[in-house]
């Protein structure tokens, strides 16, 4: 039997460490990374890739629960349906009556996320980190309810779809949820799967050729 090298043996041997191959860095990617808005659309289109989201849940009708959310959100969970807050740089909208999708700066997603769970413990409640699950487009200028209106059967010119205002609505096809920044700048959240679907939807429905101006003289193709 073959015998290795024993005591004394002129066989050389290496001293040299081995390092632990490292794991490669996980990057953020946004779901519309490489996509680009083509010129000459009526409105405008971009993503919005540099917000947390975060799925809080749990019942307006516990009192420790709604004061515990507000001490660490810094407001009180809007009760309204449809409805939004801010506060400095978070946004609540509400989703139903006891879901509130929680808007925050990208990177503070995490740390909140614990400060929710650690204020919440012990009371019936969910906080969990969804950054990752859905994309946001934000369309923007005016003309912008029109082109939502081609995928969407609200009415988005009636008065009700005031600044403040989220709505869960089908858009495409496909389940979307509607935010009204502003008069003329309004955010679509979509599943990031659809994000590309979504996005190439409403590049060519805004174009200028295609645009709709309701009650009044059309603009003829271009």
């Amino acid at each position: 039997m073959a015998r290795g090298p024993g005591p004394g043996s002129s066989i050389p041997s290496s001293t040299t460490r081995k390092e632990r191959s490292r794991m490669p860095e996980l990057q953020f990617e946004s779901a519309l990374a490489h996509a680009e808005a083509p010129e000459g659309l009526a409105v405008g289109l971009r993503e919005i890739a540099d917000r947390g989201m975060i799925d809080l849940r749990g019942l307006t009708v516990d009192r420790k629960f709604m004061a515990a959310a507000k001490e660490v959100l810094g407001t009180d969970l809007p009760k309204k349906p449809r409805t939004s807050v801010s506060w400095g740089d978070i946004k609540i909208l509400w989703l139903s009556v006891d879901q509130w999708l929680i808007l925050c700066p990208r990177g503070k997603a995490g740390e909140l996320v614990a400060a929710l769970r650690a204020g919440l413990a012990g009371i019936h409640s969910l906080a969990v980190d969804v950054s990752d699950m859905r994309a946001i487009i934000r369309v923007e200028g005016e003309g912008a309810r029109e082109v939502l209106l081609k995928g969407s059967s609200l009415d988005l010119l009636d008065e009700s779809y005031a600044p403040g205002t989220v709505r869960r609505m089908r858009f495409a096809e496909i389940a979307a949820l509607l935010h009204v920044v502003e008069e003329n700048v309004i955010d679509i959240y979509v599943f990031r799967s659809y994000a590309h679907y979504t996005w190439e939807f409403l590049v060519k429905t805004a174009g200028k050729g295609a645009a709709v101006r309701l009650f009044g003289k059309q603009t003829a193709p271009v």
